[in-house]
Order: structure tokens, then C-alpha cells, then sequence
């Protein structure tokens, strides 16, 4: 079955700093509004579809709709902005890059930085910091002025295209986990619990939307929808490479913020092996996701994750494979049928 990859390529280029989320959120209603019995906006801005169960209990499922960002925090005279980062960035995949910034209209802009022509040698040697780039809009410094204000977003520009059988841009982190939620919530034929598709905000500044909706819905059965790493590339060992792209949806047993319910995990594991849905397992060293927030909300809930494989994470040329995409759809799918209340009670 072949993905929906313009639906897949609209979430990806909608642009959603966090706590901006709006324009994701509005793609997430259009395709849950006609199939679902109710679709709300907390205060928060997280989205929350309601599909109701034959039986009873609720069932949250989670893709967060925020990408990593920045806000501005200074314009200077000559019209140079600074900024904070929204999320956890890696400087050096900054450099030569283009950026969006949301003003009263959006602008193009690029990252700059001190030509390495006239770095001295011990600057050479070092790497850069976020402090050392700045955002060029190519306009007068009055004009910058008019245009954008302390406290806007900053996203970044690039488009989605096919490298090989891999899809590769921005965003996959974490739209590619709104769109396995959106298919699942398509696909599904029937459902015992009460579904709640909830596509929550700042994931990337600290699962602040899951843990709102999480207390609001209080889950008898969580699963948070994201990326994992794909490490397998040159340089890393086999026990490194947490997982492989093309190998299959992968299973969280593990990360630094969260131990999942382990009935949950050996249930997912043996419905990947009924319906034959390639898969693996993630082990993953640090990092974290909006599992915590869904495992600690309200009264507590039997947590867990779809992992999407994606190599390059938190740039602008994330990767990812239609398989393993196809394989988190089909396993969230199952689970949404399958799913009872008391299912994974301890």
C-alpha cells in the first residue's frame, strides 16, 4: 500500500514553531473532523478527536505537532536578528541554511556567521555556537523593524523530495507521527475503546501539550506517535545504531524518560508477528517523547511508542522510509481494533 505522500508533504511543510502550531492543527481537523464524533481545541491549542469505542475506556494516541524553532530576540540597527532556540538544536546544521520568519508577514531570511576567511586559527578549531549565527533578511534595518517584532517564530525552509526510496526533508519530527495517527484513525474498521487523536503542542520544549491532555483525558492505554534514530550509517557499530531504516516500524522498550508498560510492548510485538508487520526494537540511550507525559498523566496510564526509523534528526534533511511509515500505520491500526480497558493492568 502506497502512502499518502502529499499528505504527508503538506504536514511537513506547514510551518509550526511550538506554541504555533495553528496551521498544522488545521490540516489534523479537515482529515479527523468528517470521521470522528467530536474534535476540540484545549487552551493549551493541543487538538484532541474523539472517536467513540463499542465497550469503554479511553485510548490516547499522541503525535505532537510542534518542529524544532527559534524565537527572535533581537533586531539590531542594521536589521540583524538573534534569537533562542525552540528545541534542541545541533549548531552545525545551521550553517548555509535558509529560514522563515513569521513576522506581521513571513520572510526569507538566512543563517549567517563569521566568513571563515577572516577566523582566526584558534576560531577555526572550535565549533560553532548558536550565538554565533545571526538571521540576514536582505532588507534595511527600519524595514526589518516594521516587519517583525520580539518574540516571533523562526522555522526552517526546505522541501520535501524522494533520495532514493527514502523521503527527505524537514519536520518528519514529528509530522510524520501526526500523519501515522491521521492514517490509523482512517483505516481503523471498528474500535473497543474510546480513541482520542490528540495532535499536541511543545512537544520539543518539554511534552508540555501531552501533559495537559493527558490529565484532561486520563487514558486507561497511551501511545505516543514519533521518530526515533536510524544510526545505521558509517562510523557507527551495530549495537549503536538503535535502529535500521527500512526494517520496520519500531517498538520503544526504552528511552531516558520512560520505562513503557511491558505487556503493552509484548503485546505490540506479537500483533507486529500475527499480521506479519516488519518491526523492531528501540533502546534508546537519551532523548524522550511525549510517552512520559501520557505514562504520568492523571491517574496514570499502561504507556507506549511508535517509533518511525529517521536518520538525521532535528535538521532540514531528516529522512525516512514509506515502509516504516506503512508498518507504524498498520500496528497503530491494529491496536486502535484490538485495545481493551484492562488489557494491560499490572
Amino acid at each position: 500500500m502506497a502512502i499518502d505522500l502529499p499528505l504527508l508533504i503538506e504536514l511537513c511543510t506547514a510551518p509550526g514553531a511550538p506554541g504555533r502550531e495553528e496551521l498544522v492543527r488545521e490540516i489534523i481537523i479537515r482529515e479527523l473532523d468528517p470521521i470522528c464524533d467530536e474534535v476540540r481545541i484545549d487552551a493549551l491549542g493541543n487538538v484532541i478527536a474523539l472517536k467513540k469505542g463499542s465497550v469503554g475506556g479511553r485510548f490516547m494516541a499522541a503525535g505532537h505537532m510542534d518542529e524544532i524553532g527559534f524565537m527572535i530576540s533581537h533586531i539590531d540597527e542594521q536589521g540583524y536578528l538573534r534569537f533562542v532556540p525552540l528545541g534542541g538544536f545541533d549548531p552545525k546544521t545551521l550553517t548555509a541554511q535558509r529560514v522563515i520568519v513569521h513576522g506581521r508577514k513571513d520572510l526569507l531570511g538566512v543563517m549567517g556567521s563569521k566568513p571563515i576567511h577572516i577566523m582566526t586559527d584558534a576560531e577555526k578549531s572550535k565549533p560553532q555556537k548558536l550565538d554565533d549565527y545571526y538571521i540576514d533578511l536582505g532588507l534595511p534595518g527600519d524595514e526589518v523593524k516594521e516587519q517583525v517584532r520580539i518574540g516571533d517564530v523562526v522555522t526552517r525552509e526546505r522541501d520535501i523530495v524522494m533520495v532514493g526510496n527514502m523521503i527527505n526533508g524537514k519536520s518528519f519530527d514529528d509530522r510524520v507521527g501526526v500523519f501515522v495517527m491521521i492514517e490509523a484513525m482512517k483505516a481503523m474498521k471498528s474500535n473497543k475503546m474510546d480513541i482520542y487523536a490528540v495532535g499536541s503542542v511543545q512537544e520539543e520544549v518539554g511534552v508540555r501539550g501531552a501533559t495537559v491532555a493527558a490529565a484532561q483525558i486520563d487514558p486507561h492505554v497511551g501511545i505516543a506517535l514519533d521518530i526515533t534514530l536510524a544510526n545505521d550509517v558509517p562510523g557507527a557499530q551495530k549495537h549503536q545504531y538503535i535502529t535500521t531504516m527500512g526494517k520496520g516500524t519500531a517498538i520503544k522498550v526504552y528511552d531516558s524518560s520512560v520505562i513503557p508498560n511491558w505487556k503493552l510492548v509484548d503485546f505490540m510485538r506479537t500483533t507486529c508477528e500475527e499480521r506479519e508487520i516488519p518491526h523492531q526494537l528501540e533502546v534508546l540511550p537519551r532523548g524522550g517523547t511525549d510517552t512520559s507525559a501520557i505514562q504520568r498523566g492523571a491517574r496514570g496510564a499502561a504507556a507506549g511508542c511508535i517509533s518511525v526509523p529517521t536518520r538525521y534528526v532535528h535538521s532540514v534533511i531528516e529522512m525516512v522510509h514509506p515502509d516504516d511509515i506503512q508498518g507504524s500505520i498498520d500496528l497503530l491500526t491494529a491496536m486502535f481494533e484490538e485495545c481493551e480497558q484492562d488489557q494491560f493492568a499490572l
